[in-house]
Formats: structure tokens, sequence, C-alpha cells
């Protein structure tokens, strides 16, 4: 089972990955979850950010093991995914920016067509399941730089690969999930 939670800023995506991981580790003593978070800390509002998350997310589902995974996802899929294990990635959109736009170079063997490729075979062939949550951003005004109009363009190509490959695709907006695959 894989699922692609997509939506805007603050739309509840988030959230509704982790209502899904409680439901998950609620059906079996067995059973685990792994967090890949995406983010990077390139300013001290984002470190406290990302604390912040952490520690809420350790309260709500103490269960859930928090792994940080910028670049990797494919290798980190491989790792923890298995049928046991609920694999929850967030956020596509901030993994994508850390190869897009990096914070610090990328050695030269780093490619991210490669690891996107990678990623999507990793998606599809995982046995166990995985949630993955996206920003939906290609639905405003189109952007006036170049680079930004690529991410944009890249974010969008990659939310449909996967939405291909995804058992479930779900919209968020205002909280509330609207069902696009099932």
């Amino acid at each position: 089972m894989a699922e692609l939670i997509l939506g805007g800023q603050r739309s509840g995506k988030s959230a509704r990955a982790e209502v899904l991981a409680s439901s998950w580790l609620s059906e079996s003593a067995s059973r685990k979850a792994v967090f890949l978070a995406t983010a990077l800390a390139f300013d001290g509002e984002m470190v406290s950010r990302i604390e912040r998350h952490k520690n809420d997310r350790a309260l709500r589902l103490p269960a859930m093991l928090t792994v940080e995974e910028p670049l990797a996802l494919a290798e980190a899929i491989t790792q923890y995914g298995d049928q046991q294990t609920l694999v929850v990635i967030d956020c596509l959109a901030l993994w994508l920016t850390n190869w897009l736009m990096p914070f610090e170079p990328i050695t030269a063997e780093q490619n991210y067509f490669e690891q996107k490729s990678a990623f999507l075979q990793a998606v599809a062939s995982c046995s166990g399941p995985i949630i993955m949550v996206s920003n939906e951003i290609g639905l405003g005004v189109i952007p006036m730089g170049v680079g930004v109009r690529e991410y944009v363009d890249e974010l969008g190509r990659l939310n449909q690969a996967l939405a291909k490959t995804c058992s479930r695709v779900t919209l968020m907006v205002a909280g509330l999930p609207l069902n696009l695959k099932a």
C-alpha cells in the first residue's frame, strides 16, 4: 500500500499522515513506523520548527522512529521498508528543494534524476506500506523566475509519477481529506 498525500501549506497533510500512522501502529503490537524527515535547517527559525515538530511527533506517536534523510530516500526506503514497518516521508517538496536548490554543494556523483528514478523504484518495490507527503503548488499563477518555474514543473512531474504508482492519493484542503484515488 502506497499513499500520496498532497496539499498546500498548513492544509493538514502531515496531520493526516500521523493519523494513518497511529491507526497502523494500533492494529498490532508487532508493527513499527519510521518517519523520514527531509527538512534541513537553514536558519534559526527552521531549527526551532524542526525541533518543535520532532518533539510534538514524539508525544503523539512515541512508537515512531524519526530519521532525518534530506537526500537518499531510495536507500532509506530500502533500509526501513518491510511488511511490518510503515514508512512515512515528509516532505517531498523539501526533498526536491534539497536536490535542485542545495544549501551546500552536492558532489558530482549525486544526481537528482538518478535519485528520482531510484526513489520511484524503491516506492514501487517497497514490501510494506508507505505514506508520502508532498505539496501541491501548481494551482497558482506561473512563477516569473526560470528557476522557480523549473522547480514547480519538476514537483508536478514527481507528484504525477507517484500518483501513478500509489494505490491511494489524497488531497488535503482545510484539514479535510479528499480522495482522488482509492
